[in-house]
C-alpha cells in the first residue's frame, strides 16, 4: 500500500468540511465565508469529534496563497478610476468613519489593558466593513435600487484601498518597532513612491504585452501568465519592504485597466475560490472555544464599538458629505459589521508574531453577531429614522436638510480653476516621473558604473548624462508643455488681465524645473561648479529641440493614456456605456430632488409584457416616469403612452426611494401560469407512431383539420406513405389508409387516441 503525504489528506478533510457546511449555510441563507470559518473550527484542534488537520505548517503555506489570490482577485474588480468615480459623498463618509473607528478601536484596546499592537490591529481590524453580508442583505430586502445604496457601494470602495494601506503600515511599524510620527510619514511616502513606479510602468508596459501576445494568448497561457505576474509583483513587493497581500492587489488593479480584465478575472476565479476556501478554513481553526469564553467581554465590547461606532461615525460622515438626514442614517446602519478584511489584518499580525493569540477569536465572535444583525438594521433603518425624527428639534433637521441642499447644488467650475489643475495634474505627474527617475539612478545605475567604470568623475559625468537624457521630455513638460483645454485659450487670448497671474505660474514651473535640475545634479556630481555648466547645458538643449521634446512627449504621454483608457476604450461608444455615463450625470441633477434614475430589466415572464404604457399607468399609478426603453443596441427615449415592454428591456425610470418600493413589486410580478397546462414531466413526451384505419378514422382528413395536435399535445413530425418517408408534412396534407403518422406528443394522449373506437 502506498504512502498518502497529509498535505492530500487534510485537503480532503477541508474541503469536504467547507463543502458541506456552506451547503448548510446556504439553505438557511448565511454568509458562505462564516460557514467556512465554522468548517474550519470542526476540524481544528479544539473540537475532537471530527478528525483533525496533520499537518498546520502546510495548510498555513496555502492559506496565505489563499491571502494572496483573494487580494489579487480584489485588484481586479477595483480599478483606481473606478475609485476615482465613487465621488465626493462616499469618499468623505468612508474617510470619517474609518478615522474614527479605528481610532476608537485603539483606545478601546488601550483601555482594556491590551498592548500598543494588539490595540493597532484592532483597529485596523475594524476598518473595513463586509461586502459580502452588505450584498446578500440588499439583495434579501431589496433595497439595492434605493438611493443610500450608491453611497453604500462607494463607502466600500474606498474602504478596500485604505485597509490596503493599513495593512501596509501595520505590518512596517510591527517590524520596525517605530511608532514616531516621522516613521510612519515616511512609510506613507515610501508606499506612495512604489505605489507610482508601478502603476505608471504597469500601465506602460503590461497593456501593450497583452495586446500584442493576444492572438497567441488562449486561456490556458493567460491564465499561467496572470497568475505568474501576480506572483512575481509579491515577490517585487516583498524585496522591497512591503507586504506580498499589497503586491497581489496591485497588479490585480493594473490588469483591470486593461482589456483581458474581465476574462482573467473569470479565469482565476476558480483559483481564488479553491485557495480563499482554504484561507478562510484556516482562520476557523485558530478558534478556541475556551479563548472566547475567557474573552467574552471584549467580545461584547468590540462587537458595541463595531455596531454603534460604524452606525455613529458613518451617519455622522454622511451628513458631512451633504446626504439628507434619512439617507445618512440607512447608510451608517448599513455598515455596522466586521468585514473579511478583520482576519487578513489578523493573519497578517499573527504570522508576523506581534499580536496576542486571543485577538483572533474575539474578531470572529464580534464578525459572527454583526453578520446575524446587519439584515436586521438595514431593514429598520428606515423605522429608526423615522423613530429619530420625532425626538430631534425640528430646527435641527431643518438645519440638516439645508444643508444637504447647499452642498448638493451644482456649482461649475471656473476657467481659472480648470487651468490650475491642469497645471497642478502635468507638475506632478511629471515631478513624480523625475523623482522615479532620479531614484532610480542612484540606486541601480550609479552602483553598476561603480563596478564597470573606472574613476569618480567619469562614473559620475556618465550618470548624469545618461539620466538627463531620459529625464529631458517630463523636465520639458514641467516648464513648458501648455495645457490642452479651451479655458486656457479663453483666459490667454480674451482677458487681458488674466495675462500677469498666467505669465507668473508660466516663470514658476520654469524655476521648478531649474530646481530640480540643480537637485539632479548636486545629488550626482557633489561639486558645486558642475551646476554652472549643467544648467545652461541643459536649458540650451531645452531650446534647441524644443518641437523634438514636445513630439517625442505626446508620445509617451498618448501611450501611457490609451493603454489606461483601453478597456473603456473598448465598450465605450456601446449604448450600455453611453447610457450608464448619461445616468451618472442625472443622478447628479437629481439628487437635490431625493430622487434618482433606476434602471431594472423586464423579467422573462412578467405579466405587463406587450401591453401600452397607457394600459399600466404606472406613472399616474406609482407616480415614477419611464424616461427611456433601452432594447439590445436601440434606446426609446422617453417612450410615448403606445410603447410597450419586451423581455430584457432595459426600462430607465426616475423615481424616489418610497415610489420605487411602491412600484418595484409591480414590476417584478410574473404571469401565473397554469400548471397542468405547462409543467409536464419530460418522461410523458414521446415519438409514437399512428397508423391511419378504421379506429383512427383519418382517411381523407387535412392534418390541420384532424385535431391531432390538439388531441395529443404534439406535433405531426412525419408520414410512411408507400414506402416513402414525407418529413414535416404540411399542414393541407391529406391522410390516406395504411399511412403512419409519426407523432411527438404526450404519451397517455397518444395510446388514448390508438385505443379509441
Amino acid at each position: 500500500m502506498g504512502h498518502l503525504p497529509d498535505l492530500i489528506r487534510d485537503l480532503a478533510l477541508i474541503l469536504m468540511a467547507g463543502a458541506i457546511i456552506t451547503l448548510i449555510f446556504k439553505k438557511i441563507k448565511q454568509p458562505l465565508v462564516l460557514g467556512y470559518i465554522i468548517a474550519g473550527f470542526l476540524v481544528g484542534p479544539y473540537f475532537k469529534v471530527f478528525p483533525t488537520v496533520a499537518d498546520h505548517e502546510n495548510i498555513e503555506i496555502w492559506a496565505e496563497i489563499g491571502v494572496i489570490f483573494l487580494l489579487f482577485s480584489l485588484g481586479l474588480e477595483f480599478s483606481f478610476k473606478k475609485l476615482v468615480r465613487v465621488g465626493g459623498a462616499a469618499s468623505i463618509t468612508a474617510f470619517v468613519e474609518i478615522a474614527f473607528i479605528t481610532v476608537s478601536g485603539y483606545f478601546a484596546g488601550r483601555w482594556m489593558g491590551w498592548s500598543t499592537m494588539d490595540s493597532l490591529f484592532l483597529g485596523g481590524m475594524l476598518a473595513s466593513s463586509s461586502t459580502t453580508i452588505i450584498i446578500r442583505a440588499f439583495d434579501e430586502l431589496g433595497v439595492k435600487t434605493k438611493q443610500y445604496a450608491r453611497i453604500v457601494f462607494g463607502v466600500l470602495v474606498v474602504e478596500d484601498i485604505v485597509v490596503i494601506l493599513l495593512m501596509v503600515l501595520l505590518s512596517t511599524i510591527a517590524v520596525t518597532k517605530q511608532f514616531e510620527g516621522m516613521e510612519i510619514v515616511y512609510t506613507i511616502v515610501k508606499l506612495l513612491f512604489f505605489l507610482a513606479i508601478w502603476f505608471i510602468a504597469g500601465i506602460f508596459l503590461l497593456p501593450t504585452l497583452l495586446k500584442k501576445a493576444r492572438a497567441l494568448l488562449d486561456e490556458e497561457n493567460l491564465l499561467i501568465l496572470s497568475i505568474g505576474l501576480c506572483l512575481a509583483m509579491v515577490v517585487l513587493a516583498t524585496k522591497v519592504g512591503f507586504s506580498a497581500e499589497l503586491g497581489a492587489f496591485i497588479m490585480g488593479s493594473i490588469i483591470a485597466e486593461t482589456t483581458s480584465a474581465e476574462k482573467v478575472e473569470h479565469l482565476t476565479k476558480p483559483v481564488k475560490d479553491l485557495f480563499g476556501s482554504i484561507f478562510f478554513v484556516s482562520v476557523g481553526m485558530l478558534i478556541d472555544p475556551q479563548a472566547i469564553i475567557q474573552y467574552g467581554w471584549p467580545v461584547v465590547v468590540v462587537t458595541l464599538l463595531t455596531l454603534f461606532g460604524k452606525l455613529f461615525s458613518t451617519t455622522i460622515g454622511a451628513l458631512i458629505s451633504g446626504q439628507p438626514l434619512k439617507q445618512s442614517v440607512q447608510v451608517g446602519m448599513s455598515m455596522a459589521q466586521i468585514g473579511e478584511f478583520a482576519f487578513i489584518v489578523a493573519t497578517l499580525g499573527l504570522s508576523l508574531g506581534v499580536i496576542s493569540d486571543f485577538l483572533f477569536p474575539i474578531a470572529v465572535g464580534a464578525s459572527a453577531i454583526t453578520t446575524f444583525t446587519t439584515p436586521y438594521l438595514i431593514k429598520f433603518s428606515e423605522s429608526f429614522y423615522f423613530f429619530l425624527e420625532r425626538f430631534l428639534p425640528e430646527s435641527w433637521i431643518r438645519r440638516l436638510n439645508t444643508y444637504s441642499s447647499g452642498t448638493q447644488s451644482i456649482q461649475a467650475e471656473t476657467d481659472w480653476r480648470i487651468v490650475l489643475k491642469s497645471y497642478r495634474n502635468i507638475v506632478v505627474s511629471n515631478g513624480v516621473l523625475l523623482l522615479i527617475l532620479i531614484w532610480l539612478t542612484l540606486n541601480f545605475l550609479v552602483p553598476y558604473l561603480e563596478k564597470t567604470i573606472e574613476g569618480d568623475t567619469t562614473k559620475s559625468v556618465v550618470a548624469l548624462v545618461i539620466s538627463l537624457v531620459l529625464g529631458l521630455p517630463f523636465l520639458w513638460a514641467i516648464m513648458a508643455k501648455r495645457p490642452d483645454n479651451s479655458a486656457y485659450k479663453e483666459l490667454w487670448m480674451e482677458k487681458k488681465y488674466n495675462k500677469g497671474p498666467l505669465f507668473i505660474l508660466e516663470v514658476g514651473r520654469v524655476l521648478l524645473g531649474l530646481v530640480l535640475i540643480v537637485i539632479w545634479t548636486v545629488q550626482i556630481i557633489p561639486t558645486r561648479g558642475a551646476i554652472f555648466i549643467v544648467l545652461p547645458v541643459v536649458a540650451g538643449v531645452l531650446f534647441l529641440f524644443a518641437k523634438r521634446m514636445n513630439n517625442f512627449y505626446s508620445k509617451l504621454e498618448k501611450r501611457f493614456f490609451t493603454n489606461l483608457n483601453a478597456r473603456e476604450t473598448e465598450t465605450f461608444n456601446t449604448l450600455s456605456a453611453r447610457v450608464a455615463r448619461k445616468n451618472v450625470v442625472f443622478q447628479t441633477q437629481l439628487t437635490p430632488w431625493d430622487a434618482h434614475i433606476v434602471q431594472l430589466e423586464v423579467p422573462p415572464d412578467a405579466a405587463y409584457i406587450g401591453k401600452p404604457l397607457k394600459d399600466l399607468q404606472w406613472r399616474e399609478k406609482y407616480g415614477i416616469n419611464v424616461v427611456y426603453i433601452r432594447r439590445a443596441e436601440s434606446l426609446i427615449h422617453v417612450p410615448d403612452r403606445k410603447q410597450f415592454l419586451l423581455p430584457f428591456d432595459q426600462v430607465g425610470i426616475v423615481a424616489t426611494d418610497e415610489q420605487i418600493t411602491a412600484f418595484k413589486p409591480v414590476f417584478d410580478q410574473r404571469v401565473v401560469r397554469d400548471k397542468d397546462a405547462y409543467d409536464i414531466d419530460i418522461g410523458e413526451i414521446v415519438f409514437e407512431q399512428l397508423l391511419v384505419d378504421e379506429h383512427t378514422q383519418l382517411k381523407g382528413v387535412s392534418i390541420r383539420n384532424s385535431g391531432l395536435r390538439e388531441r395529443t399535445n404534439g406535433l405531426v413530425i412525419g408520414i410512411e406513405r408507400n414506402n416513402e418517408r414525407i418529413l414535416n408534412p404540411d399542414s393541407t396534407t391529406i391522410f390516406d389508409w395504411g399511412d403512419i403518422i409519426w407523432i411527438v406528443g404526450e404519451r397517455s394522449k397518444i395510446q388514448s387516441l390508438k385505443t379509441t373506437k
